[in-house]
């Protein structure tokens, strides 16, 4: 190496010279992304630190005139799961060293996404990540030519959209046969809303777990994700236990609070009588009366994966399948064995 080269501060492009590889093989290498061999990782490696190479954000955007600036759209109400999520992601970004430009709507139609691309897209982001609260913010990005890679955060598995998502339907299968485990036969479902595609994958899980087994899938109850609707939904069903029900997996912790809340109220006993499981594993989870049952989704993890998602289609502009991380079962103290006295009293 000349001493002119010495003294000229390394690019990306040097590195991949001296290592005899691409660019973009570098650029994998420098993001920590996966699918490089140890060899060829560790040849970068020694091309990095031989040249003293330092990525420059400033300097990177000059020449591949890129932004390192990724858009994020999300849609609907703050619910605990969409905000966890934007967080993980975030992180997840900032790690990355990328910088995200945030445009949030609470009401989604066609007009308002095309001027929430467009806000974007003026800030020349590199590739745009929608975080998918309804079935209608999928509609109304489907027709819009961004030109840049779109990642879906949602969980239809929709045609047309490179989709992450935590496997909701393995969750609710899951928290399903947790409580046919137990020897409960009567199960019934307290759902989020039906345009929800989170809360369509639940209802789902529960459906398939209760046919594995032979067991009837009754009609779900239908709430709104918040405590109120779960404590009116339980009010009903602890006016009427005619049916014999004795769990009720409800589709996120904050409805199993209220039905929890009005199951107590009506002298229902938690497990005893009725066994409560949720969904999400809210910080607040574990501390409910009693402590709750539910199924753990990692929005950090999530965050991690939406971020590498999208980094593999900058750096390709491929990606083999979409990636659906498993959710975690958590046993705490609302579930328990189906008790003889509890059927009866039905």
């Amino acid at each position: 190496m000349s001493a002119e080269d010495k003294a000229r501060v390394a690019n990306i492009f040097d590195v991949a010279r001296l290592a005899g590889v691409s660019h973009q093989t570098v650029s994998r290498v420098v993001n920590n992304l996966p699918n490089v061999r140890p060899a060829t990782r560790e040849r970068v490696e020694d091309a990095i630190r031989q040249l003293r190479y330092r990525p420059s954000t400033a300097a990177r955007s000059l020449v591949t005139r890129r932004s390192r600036t990724i858009g994020l759209i999300t849609t609907g109400a703050p619910d605990y799961g969409p905000s966890s999520t934007l967080l993980g992601f975030n992180e997840a970004a900032r790690t990355a060293r990328y910088f995200v430009s945030i445009a949030s709507m609470l009401e989604v139609d066609a007009a308002s996404m095309r001027q929430a691309v467009d806000q974007l897209l003026s800030q020349n982001v590199e590739g745009i990540v929608l975080i998918a609260a309804h079935r209608g913010a999928l509609e109304a990005i489907q027709g819009i030519d961004l030109g840049v890679p779109l990642v879906a955060v949602e969980s239809s598995g929709r045609v047309g959209f490179h989709s992450v998502s935590i496997d909701q339907y393995g969750g609710a299968f899951a928290a399903t046969e947790h409580l046919i485990g137990l020897g409960h036969t009567s199960i019934l479902h307290l759902a989020g809303p039906e345009d929800s595609m989170d809360a369509t994958e639940r209802v789902r899980g529960w459906r398939a777990a209760l046919s594995a087994h032979g067991l009837v899938a009754r009609e779900p109850l239908v709430g709104d994700w918040s405590p109120a609707s779960g404590y009116r939904l339980g009010q009903q069903l602890a006016a009427d236990r005619s049916s014999g029900f004795t769990a009720l997996f409800s589709g996120n912790d904050q409805m199993a609070l209220g039905a929890m809340h009005a199951f107590t109220q009506a002298g229902i006993r938690i497990p005893n009588d009725v066994s409560v499981i949720g969904f999400d594993d809210i910080p607040e989870a574990e501390h409910f009366s009693p402590p709750l049952t539910t199924i753990r989704q990692d929005f950090t993890e999530l965050g991690g994966t939406v971020m590498s998602t999208l980094l593999e289609l900058l750096l390709d502009g491929t990606l083999e399948e979409a990636a659906h991380p498993a959710p975690q079962l958590v046993v705490r103290e609302s579930t328990a064995a189906v008790s003889t006295a509890a059927v009866s009293k039905g």
